[in-house]
């Protein structure tokens, strides 16, 4: 799974759910030919990421090359159950990156458009969110 190598400041707060606008940067596909790009604001945890770069390895059987376009590195903390209020923020349970609409998520290349887009619908059953295929 993906988790950053070094965390000096583990705990983050939370910042807006709502992330307001669209996506700046990471918008082009830059790597492959064909990638999903995302439609909708969340949070992507790094297990769906790595559930997403299962699906596609599995799928093209580690035909094509495949690029991880996001990088989960902010860190979420879960405090235990049945604790009681006050003793301080909880332990960093995960990491998740925060994704707004726009930002391609994964590229694929060195395969068949058709083997790409099925791969990709396969994909997109492990996001919390909608996205769609896009191609150079």
């Amino acid at each position: 799974m993906l988790i950053p190598k070094k965390v000096k400041h583990r705990k983050q707060q939370k910042g807006r759910r709502r992330f307001a606008g669209t996506a700046s940067r990471g918008t082009d596909l830059n790597f492959g030919s064909y990638g999903i790009k995302a439609l909708e604001t969340s949070w992507v945890s790094a297990r769906q990421i790595e559930a997403v770069r299962r699906v596609l390895t599995r799928y093209t059987k580690r035909g094509g090359k495949i690029w991880i376009r996001v990088f989960p590195d902010k860190p979420i903390t879960v405090k235990g159950s049945e604790v009681p209020m006050g003793g301080g923020k909880g332990s960093t349970d995960h990491f998740v990156v925060a994704i707004k609409p726009g930002r391609i998520l994964f590229e694929i290349d060195g395969v068949t458009r058709i083997e790409a887009q099925e791969s990709m619908r396969l994909a997109s059953h492990k996001l919390p969110i909608k996205v769609k295929f896009v191609e150079k």
